[in-house]
């Protein structure tokens, strides 16, 4: 499927030849943030912000239905890479208590500058470490576009269950790659390369099925999986086709934005059901899967 890449027997794609942590650190702290090099833009229109409130909207509202009367008086939440801060900010406007670890500090200084006294730097996976040996946990541990980026993906996974409390949730967010849409695309020529593998940033490449077999075989209880709206759509229509044609990729990506926010004035639980079952058939950019750590008896 491509020549650097490899089918792990977990069934998601990885990169045959990974780099040192050491060069996933300096790629980080020094590059991906001020350099934009990553997904990050300058600013961001009244849309999209809406769009990121809209979609933390949809998590807190899942978060909410699987806690039900887990919910502590004190709520905590741990977000591991936690790039411009939009979640904690969120989460903090609804009275959680809320830290942020990342390797640099440029994406919350910029865009939500008052999560900074929540915000720790350094190597995410030491201070991942040392919040374990802490001994501390937390309600909900958060993990947005992260696990695509890492070197050994299922270690980070096992990690995040040492710091999350019996009853907690975490979050765990990915690109939906190698995915039916985009697999169809390429067979109907509409496409002639794998776009979406994007190295180096993405080390890994997880699909519905293929994610749902990794958080299990590192002890977790996959409870909902949500998609969202399926952009690579745009590819099956010539004048939308924002690979062939780059020119149209920034209102394609307005297209989604706008789409999304309309549809979340909609009831939340036929929200979530309808982004459940795009999910549940393989289609959406993003996958966001809930999980509970399982017993050890049963892990």
């Amino acid at each position: 499927m491509h020549p650097e890449l490899k089918k792990n027997p977990l069934g998601f794609w990885e990169v045959i030849n990974k780099p040192s942590s050491e060069a996933l650190k300096e790629y980080y702290a020094n590059k991906y943030y001020q350099q934009s090099l990553g997904s990050y833009e300058a600013t961001y229109t009244e849309d999209e912000l809406t769009y990121f409130e809209t979609k933390l909207a949809q998590k807190f509202y899942v978060i909410n239905q699987l806690l039900a009367e887990n919910v502590s008086q004190v709520k905590t939440l741990l977000d591991v890479g936690c790039g411009e801060g939009y979640a904690l900010s969120f989460f903090k406007k609804h009275g959680w208590n809320v830290k942020g670890i990342d390797f640099s500090a440029a994406g919350v200084m910029s865009k939500n500058p008052d999560c900074m006294e929540n915000l720790v730097t350094g190597d995410v996976f030491e201070l991942l470490h040392q919040e374990i040996l802490s001994g501390h946990t937390y309600q909900l541990v958060w993990l947005q576009n992260v696990l695509e980026h890492v070197v050994d993906p299922l270690d980070l996974l096992a990690a995040l269950k040492k710091v999350l409390r019996p009853d907690g949730i975490a979050v765990v967010t990915v690109p939906n790659d190698f995915s039916v849409t985009q697999l169809t695309a390429l067979q109907k020529t509409h496409i002639q390369e794998p776009f979406w593998v994007a190295l180096p940033d993405h080390l890994n490449y997880y699909d519905y099925d293929s994610l749902k077999k990794t958080v299990t075989s590192t002890g977790w209880e996959p409870l909902e999986i949500i998609a969202d709206f399926p952009v690579d759509w745009f590819l099956f229509n010539s004048a939308s086709n924002y690979v062939t044609n780059p020119a149209v990729g920034r209102s394609a990506h307005i297209a989604r934005v706008q789409i999304e926010n309309y549809i979340q004035q909609q009831p939340a639980e036929d929200v979530i059901a309808l982004w459940s079952a795009m999910a549940k058939v393989g289609v959406g950019r993003d996958l966001t899967i809930f999980l509970r750590a399982r017993p050890l008896s049963e892990a």
